[in-house]
């Protein structure tokens, strides 16, 4: 068994994703939890590498795996600079956007940071795939109506581009010749149009379309300009309010569906109301990404983790199975993309990307 598996990092807040993969199976996997005052001890996200890092390499030690047995090593792409969905090799610029968190800071902008340290030292790659910040929407949907803002993509491309390529192959589509609307719904709703593999649009799910979980989405923007200069709130505690304090917590105090579904079982028509509202939201935004793609949708995808729910599924199903079947798939399938993203590389089926050349400078100068 040498160089032939491929290690899978995906960071989170408080916990670091891990996997190990020959070929699509996954022979290994855990979650490294870390504890908040942990966390809490670094000033950023990128003075955590070390204490990761040093965590995943004895977790390796633990296995019995030999670092010699890895091809590749895959981390979950950060908030670097907008770019077209893809595998990437991880190289010294990306790693530069990636410390300063180019566009925000996340835990995700770790996982090709150490990726790259890990794969340098054996000598292999280091790639990511699809990362948060993919970009592929065409020019018409980015004008906001403001000239002062742009509409801005960002949402869940590894988790949308996957379970899009998994439907196709259950449809005997082509992922490259077909159109979707794909819905993924988690702490964020993110409703996109994918028109040839290509994400053509999206509501960020952290400013627009459907509220969710945490978050706003859309809002009244008269209104929320008056409370907004309503001195009632400091910006840190506004922002906190869009995102975190809005939505189902807003509401109903929690952003856990499933103790907001026993809530109605008991018979609590407040919590019903919010929660259909949210479906419902959803609803007209799939309504709005099938207009996108001129009403020629081969399917309607409901994934994340909110899609466990019947009920929410079965409100937007009745909404919307007028413009395509739906399929469902609950959950989240990132540690099997990313490796699926290296192992088209390693199999020839798809050119590596490189950063410097794909990226857009301000001006459109690259790197």
């Amino acid at each position: 068994m040498k160089k032939n598996l491929i290690l899978v990092i995906n960071p989170g807040s408080t916990s670091t994703k891990i996997a190990v993969f020959k070929g699509e199976d996954c022979i290994y996997g855990d979650t490294l939890l870390h504890d908040s005052k942990e966390i809490n001890r670094y000033e950023t996200i990128y003075a955590q590498k070390e204490m990761r890092t040093s965590k995943i390499l004895t977790w390796i030690k633990d296995k019995k795996l030999s670092l010699k047995d890895f091809c590749a090593i895959v981390g979950r792409g950060g908030l670097i600079r907008p770019l077209p969905g893809g595998t990437y090799k991880v190289t010294p610029s990306m790693i530069e956007d990636l410390k300063v968190g180019y566009q925000g800071q996340h835990a995700s902008n770790l996982g090709g940071i150490i990726a790259y340290e890990i794969a340098t030292d054996l000598n292999i790659h280091a790639f990511v795939v699809d990362p948060v910040s993919v970009d592929e929407m065409e020019d018409i949907a980015r004008i906001s109506g403001m000239p002062e803002i742009e509409r801005k993509s960002l949402g869940h491309p590894l988790n949308i581009k996957a379970v899009t390529r998994y439907i196709c192959d259950k449809l005997d589509k082509e992922f490259y010749n077909s159109s979707y609307v794909v819905v993924h719904l988690g702490g964020g709703i993110s409703v996109v149009p994918v028109k040839c593999g290509k994400i053509i649009d999206v509501n960020n799910a952290n400013e627009e379309g459907p509220f969710s979980p945490e978050r706003v989405g859309g809002l009244p923007t008269g209104d929320v300009v008056r409370l907004a200069f309503s001195k009632k709130y400091t910006y840190k505690e506004f922002q906190k309010k869009i995102i975190g304090k809005g939505g189902l917590v807003g509401y109903i105090g929690t952003n856990d569906v499933r103790l907001i579904e026993k809530k109605i079982d008991e018979g609590d028509k407040k919590a019903e109301l919010v929660l259909k509202a949210m479906a419902y939201q959803t609803g007209k935004e799939i309504g709005a990404m099938a207009a996108v793609l001129k009403g020629q949708v081969d399917a309607i995808i409901l994934t994340g983790g909110i899609s466990h729910s019947k009920r929410i599924v079965n409100w937007i199903t009745n909404m919307v199975n007028f413009i395509a079947p739906i399929e469902v798939m609950p959950g989240e399938m990132e540690m099997l993309a990313l490796a699926q993203g290296a192992l088209r590389i390693i199999n020839n089926k798809e050119k590596v990307k490189i950063y410097e050349e794909e990226v857009h400078l301000q001006n459109d100068q690259k790197f």
